[in-house]
């Protein structure tokens, strides 16, 4: 019967396993600082690291800020950062740069549509519009691709 009382303390101590796997959380807390876009190191506060360390997932979502603009203008763009803002800071500084290039598209946009009425060169700027736009979001996408800023060179900051 003493033999029978070493399991029965081997039970006893299965209350204490889920302290364990407590301890064993911090490998699972190494899953979300990825998320997080940074890794482990750098404060919530910190610049966009360089190329190497940006992880794959924080450079998918840079990339969708940009890409998205061809497809639905500010919106897209907007929607990312809202959602990734607080968990990556490569997220949220691409997101803002897209953002705010968009806003300014949208500008170019309505002001070709207002020449196209009023002096009839609208279709000239709105074309110059297009590729500007083009341009300069393939160029962030292969920015943000391989985990680099890239701040856009005709852009109006309205979020910073």
């Amino acid at each position: 019967m003493t033999e029978s009382t070493p399991p029965s303390e081997g039970p006893q101590q299965e209350p204490q396993t889920p302290e364990q796997p407590a301890q064993a959380q911090p490998p699972m807390g190494q899953q979300p600082p990825p998320s997080g876009g940074e890794g482990q190191a750098p404060p919530p506060g910190a610049q966009p690291p360089p190329g190497g360390e940006v992880p794959p997932e924080a450079r998918t979502f840079g990339m969708l800020c940009h890409l998205l603009g061809i497809f639905t203008g500010f919106l897209g763009p907007l929607i990312i950062w809202l959602i990734k803002k607080d968990q990556s800071k490569f997220a949220d500084y691409h997101g803002k740069e897209a953002l705010n290039f968009q806003l300014t598209v949208l500008i170019g946009w309505i002001a070709s549509i207002i020449l196209v009425y009023v002096f009839c060169i609208g279709t000239l700027t709105g074309l110059a519009v297009l590729v500007i736009d083009l341009i300069f979001l393939i160029k962030g996408t292969l920015a943000a691709n391989k985990g680099e800023s890239y701040r856009y060179p005709i852009s109006i900051r309205f979020i910073k």
